[in-house]
């Protein structure tokens, strides 16, 4: 399951990939409009008019024996997407770590475990009440949901530009990050880079 969602992303079928793109884009751009319910009830009764059709056209096909009768979605049917016991208590578990492991981030951040990560955390939430201004949830869905269909195939395109830019942005983030910590600590000058820390004399 997780390989054909990785193709989808990475447009290893243009024309799956872009039906799908279309049809979340649309999907979501019609709920500016209307209700979530009239969308799914709309969605769904126009795809099952689509497969009662084909489903009838194909025992058609059958009865006159221009057909084999084979099921058209045969492959949609016999797909598994059952779970063992055990895979269930692994993705449990996982799901129950990810979910302890971010309530203890936020009670760290919130509880000011670390003076600069939550001074990070805070400017974060200030930008995100701009973006609350700027735009809905909806919106940043719909941006979400292109942008997963579009930056993994211009990151595999454009890689080693891309990595030279946020190496750059990294050393600048960095150097801004032990300023402030040292502001931090008591504004105390950089440490020496010579060994042991003396001082070069003066010719």
């Amino acid at each position: 399951m997780a390989s054909k969602v990785v193709d989808l992303i990475y447009w290893k079928d243009m024309e799956r990939s872009g039906m799908v793109l279309t049809g979340l884009v649309v999907g979501l751009l019609s709920l500016f409009q209307l209700s979530i319910i009239t969308v799914v009830s709309t969605v769904s009764l126009a795809v099952m008019c689509f497969t009662i059709s084909v489903r009838i056209y194909y025992q058609l096909l059958h009865i006159l024996s221009w057909g084999d009768g084979e099921h058209p979605f045969k492959s949609y049917l016999n797909l598994d997407i059952s779970f063992s016991g055990e895979q269930a208590d692994i993705y449990m578990q996982k799901v129950i770590v990810l979910t302890l492991s971010a309530v203890d981030g936020l009670k760290k951040l919130f509880f000011v475990g670390n003076l600069f990560d939550s001074l990070k955390f805070l400017f974060l939430l200030y930008l995100v009440t701009y973006l609350g201004d700027l735009c809905n949830g909806l919106t940043l869905i719909i941006i979400s949901v292109i942008a997963v269909f579009s930056l993994p195939l211009f990151y595999k395109r454009h890689q080693e530009e891309v990595d030279s830019f946020v190496a750059k942005i990294q050393a600048q983030l960095d150097s801004i990050k032990d300023t402030l910590q040292r502001l931090a600590q008591g504004g105390g000058p950089p440490p020496d880079p010579t060994p042991g820390g003396a001082k070069p004399k003066p010719q």
